[in-house]
């Protein structure tokens, strides 16, 4: 009868059988943190004293909450209390939540293609030049409100070489997927490294990129409905960079300590689709 059964039913348990975890504290600390560190973020942006000590508290626990969760799951993970129907969950799961991703960048596209495409050609129509007299429909604008000269960032340059890192970065975490299904540790640890290193020298390039935007530029958050998208644009995209990095160190470490194997190992392609993701949202 042993050799009509499926080997992951003999490794971590019967089909039918689905793990429930005990009720836990973190969806409720990390929204209380996120909470936290958004709003030190609004105190920030309007000059309010004492917000980046908000900001940085926030930001700590956040990151403390992080730490505790991802240990939690590693520990469930590790056990032996994922099967057959919990990967099948996670990943329709994280398939979700990547598609929740799209729709977030697909919002702030949608407003830049409506304000360049539509709005700022309504303003200039001869019905709004009554209200806005002399106002071209130009781009890129600040809008009717005020005139304040800036340069733009060219597509070549910092931008360019940036987006030659997260292609490159995108064949360095597939090599390190190849290597982890040869369960070969330390191809997969080198190039999970190198996959790390690209993704830091991105976020220096593009902090580099925002100095020089606001101090030789004069290209500014408050720079209109050009400044505001393009640094929405980039800054949430550098966010997300940053939150794939933070998981490929965890990623890293756990390679590193045995965790995973060539058949069982969606904690890593989870993070692998995720890091494609940046890359496919910059291109």
């Amino acid at each position: 009868m042993a050799g009509n059964i499926d080997p992951t039913v003999l490794a971590y348990g019967h089909e039918d059988e689905y793990y429930v975890p005990q009720p836990s504290r973190w969806p409720l600390l990390t929204a209380l943190s996120a909470a936290t560190l958004v709003s030190g973020m609004f105190l920030v942006f309007n000059g309010v004293a004492g917000g980046l000590i908000v900001l940085l508290l926030g930001l700590a626990w956040q990151l403390a909450n992080m730490y505790g969760w991802w240990r939690d799951v590693v520990r469930e993970s590790e056990s032996g209390s994922y099967r057959t129907w919990e990967d099948v969950s996670f990943r329709w799961g994280m398939a979700w939540f990547i598609f929740s991703e799209v729709m977030f960048f697909a919002c702030f596209f949608g407003a830049l293609f409506y304000a360049r495409g539509v709005s700022v050609p309504d303003l200039a129509s001869e019905i709004s030049r009554t209200v806005w007299p002399g106002f071209q429909a130009t781009w890129p604008t600040m809008g009717p409100y005020r005139q304040v000269d800036f340069e733009t960032i060219p597509a070549f340059g910092i931008p360019l070489l940036n987006t030659a890192i997260l292609l490159l970065s995108g064949a360095t975490i597939t090599a390190a997927h190849w290597e982890l299904r040869r369960n070969r540790r330390g191809p997969l640890a080198a190039w999970l490294a190198a996959t790390i290193l690209l993704g830091i020298i991105f976020l220096a390039l593009q902090a580099a990129e925002y100095v020089h935007a606001y101090q030789d530029l004069n290209l500014r958050l408050d720079s209109g409905i050009y400044g505001s998208t393009f640094f929405m644009l980039t800054g949430f995209h550098g966010l997300h960079v940053t939150i794939g990095v933070l998981s490929l160190i965890v990623i890293l470490a756990r390679c590193m300590n045995g965790h995973f194997t060539p058949a069982k190992h969606f904690g890593f392609e989870a993070v692998a689709w995720y890091w494609h993701f940046v890359d496919v949202v910059w291109l």
